[in-house]
């Protein structure tokens, strides 16, 4: 079977046109201007608040020899350069984007048919570590001649052959000119050496202002097309996340409400609800094959335990809401109850119980 081609990358947006990420944003512009570019970056922050976004505006600022300060006093490329023309295509030969999705493309048949549950060595060395894939194609006079991005670098593999091992010879001794940027939500699982050796660039959740000028502006250009009533629930849910909205649109978690609000309803009044724990089970399965059956190579295992996150967000943001109603001590203790269930129902996923155990048990324990 021939290896597919790798597909275009994301086009960058201005670092000014980043939302919501503003003090962030403003480091990467003083250390551009300052001609000083650390060659290895933690992006980090919550998942889904525009960090894979800004490093995207950031390689296009240090890749480009026309980058400077104009008559707006805002420091950017000039967009009609050869490098903006390529980075708008998609096509940069300079920029990469490494993700455990990569593996589809890897020469080996056996890599490309592996589940896609990490960013595998065979991955890292072959599309970044290879010394081919280090040099740049041209020379120039930019900040970067080469820029990786690494995109949930929290699934950097562990194992006999570390993938996270792998990158310690590029963070020791890092080619001339070439930047990493590790985008990653939770950084604590990356190796304290690489921690270490990267300046860290943290992104926090976008304010209401922020996240309605997103919201305006999906809408405006089709990105997000819900109803007003969903509109506000996938807001106060996604708690200044615009990745946590587009992604409850893309999989449906909006009609996981529906179902399951009445029912926690019951039980948060203190009624046992037989259907709940089979109804988390049943939904967090369906959508676990669906998305199995549209990622080539996923893990059902992998999607499985993504699925359960995202019903026990669901629980918490519930609980959480009503702990902030909540007026007297009685009803305050009853919710805190259900919070320790929730964390217990998660360490229960990810010790690999049935899920249909893991929600039932969890259902009686909220009561």
């Amino acid at each position: 079977m021939p290896v597919p081609p790798l597909p275009p990358v994301q086009a960058p947006l201005a670092l000014s046109q980043v939302l919501g990420q503003e003090k962030p944003a403003a480091l990467l512009r003083d250390a551009v201007a300052a001609g000083r570019v650390h060659h290895a970056w933690i992006f980090q922050g919550p998942q889904g608040v525009g960090k894979f976004t800004l490093a995207l505006a950031f390689a296009s600022l240090i890749l480009d020899e026309s980058t400077s300060v104009g008559l707006t006093g805002e420091l950017a490329p000039d967009p009609d350069s050869r490098v903006q023309q390529l980075l708008r295509s998609g096509t940069h030969p300079d920029l990469a984007i490494i993700n455990k999705e990569l593996a589809t493309y890897h020469p080996d048949a056996d890599v490309r048919k592996k589940k896609q549950t990490s960013i595998s060595v065979d991955v890292l060395r072959h599309f970044m570590l290879d010394p081919g894939s280090l040099s740049a194609t041209s020379p120039g006079k930019s900040l970067a001649g080469r820029v990786f991005i690494i995109d949930e670098a929290e699934y950097l593999s562990g194992g006999r052959e570390w993938s996270q091992n792998a990158l310690l010879k590029f963070l020791e001794e890092p080619p001339s000119r070439t930047v990493m940027i590790l985008v990653c939500n939770s950084p604590e699982l990356l190796l304290p050496t690489i921690r270490s050796r990267c300046q860290r660039i943290t992104c926090t959740q976008l304010g209401p202002s922020a996240m309605n000028a997103w919201v305006k502006q999906a809408m405006k250009d089709g990105t997000l097309n819900v109803d007003p009533t969903q509109q506000q629930w996938l807001l106060d849910f996604a708690v200044g996340s615009p990745g946590a909205v587009m992604r409850c649109v893309q999989t449906g978690i909006f009609s996981w409400w529906q179902r399951v609000e009445p029912m926690l309803s019951l039980v948060a009044a203190g009624k046992h609800n037989v259907d709940l724990g089979p109804a988390m089970a049943e939904l967090t399965d369906q959508w676990a094959k669906a998305w199995v059956e549209s990622h080539d190579n996923a893990s059902k295992e992998a999607a499985n335990r993504a699925a359960a996150e995202w019903m026990l967000r669901v629980l918490a943001w519930f609980w959480g809401k009503r702990l902030r109603e909540a007026s007297d001590a009685a009803t305050r203790e009853r919710v805190l109850r259900a919070m320790d269930a929730i964390r217990d129902c998660e360490r229960e996923v990810d010790s690999n119980v049935s899920q249909l155990f893991a929600f039932d048990k969890l259902a009686a324990a909220m009561v």
